[in-house]
């Protein structure tokens, strides 16, 4: 019995033995290289999360890119995001966002504009909320050597990625018209170019995809807080962000629908812009009478025609399908960083 007890005891002594010499032992040896005592890391990765305000501009058919400045300025909204930073290196981190976003465009900043009559008469607006989810990509061109603690003062980025969001473009119809309509009603479920009747396209989406691409920068305001300033333009695969992007549809194909829709897809003869409530009279004469189908000294009301010429038919263009609609939004943002390591209050 004592003579199994010893070799068991021995046998446990070798296995240990042979267990700590092989825990010494790796790969790299077989070829002449020797343990390399391990570095120490220089970068932790962190994490900061974000709020942020600031405003929504619009570009489309009714904010047109050919006037790029005065689109920017003209219908300018709000956005109001949230997003969480995971920084994974020196100079790359991971954003995730969720963002709120109003745009509005009006044909009738174009009244009086040369060049833009036709946009003046075509008389359309609309608002729409945008509620984005993005993954973006972000890149500092200052390292962070070790943690947050150790950031730069200063530290300008660019971004980009992409985004899944959800829209809904409406628009206020003509009181005297229907004046038992909610303020602003919905444009899609309308049918304003006759998409989803025989015949006619289908229903767009209001579920779209963008490019999210921008630049900002963030300045430390102390240990745990930056504030950023960013500009982002969203590149997008739709083209009915403002419910205009192709041609006319019948307006018997539409009364079939609702009164409503005929007159919300067609808008060119209301004599009050239905958003800003100003008087359309003296645009709408100007451009009847350049293209002849008016006499100023006839004495008629040009309000009361059934239509107007390019306005009217299927063929006609209501809107531009050669570029897909986009927004741009600016932010001011309170960045708080989240501490790596919490420390325990010492016990008394």
């Amino acid at each position: 019995m004592k003579k199994n007890i010893a070799l068991v005891f021995f046998l446990m002594l070798g296995v240990f033995g042979f267990h700590e010499s092989n825990a010494q032992f790796k790969f790299s040896n077989l070829f002449g290289s020797k343990d390399q005592p391990k570095k120490r890391k220089t970068f932790e990765a962190y994490s900061s999360v974000s709020i942020g305000v600031g405003s929504s501009h619009y570009y489309g058919e009714l904010s047109p890119y050919n006037r790029f400045l005065q689109s920017t300025i003209n219908g300018v909204r709000w956005n109001a995001s949230f997003n969480f930073t995971r920084q994974l290196s020196p100079q790359f981190g991971l954003r995730f966002g969720l963002t709120w976003a109003r745009i509005f465009g009006d044909d009738n900043y174009m009244d009086g504009v040369s060049g833009f009559e036709a946009n003046f008469m075509r008389n359309l607006h609309f608002r729409n909320d945008i509620k984005e989810f993005s993954i973006v990509g972000q890149y500092d061109f200052v390292r962070t050597a070790k943690g947050s603690a150790r950031r730069a003062a200063v530290i300008p980025y660019i971004f980009g990625g992409v985004a899944v969001f959800a829209h809904d473009p409406m628009a206020k119809p003509d009181k005297t018209l229907f004046p038992d309509q909610s303020d602003w009603v919905r444009l899609q479920p309308l049918h304003t170019e006759g998409q989803g009747l025989p015949g006619y396209a289908q229903p767009y989406s209001l579920i779209s995809v963008s490019a999210p691409l921008g630049i900002g920068v963030r300045y430390k305001l102390n240990h745990n807080f930056d504030l950023g300033l960013e500009i982002g333009y969203r590149f997008t695969m739709t083209d009915y962000l403002d419910d205009v992007g192709g041609f006319y549809a019948d307006p018997a194909d539409l009364g079939t629908q609702s009164a409503l829709s005929v007159a919300m897809a067609n808008r060119t003869l209301e004599r009050t812009a239905a958003y800003s409530g100003k008087d359309r009279t003296n645009g709408v004469i100007n451009y009847l009478t350049s293209i002849g189908v008016y006499n100023p000294g006839s004495g008629v009301d040009p309000f009361t025609y059934s239509s107007v010429p390019g306005f009217s038919d299927r063929t006609d263009a209501r809107g531009n399908s050669k570029y897909k609609d986009s927004y741009m939004l600016t932010s001011v943002k309170l960045i708080y960083y989240i501490p790596t390591k919490i420390k325990c209050p010492p016990l008394r």
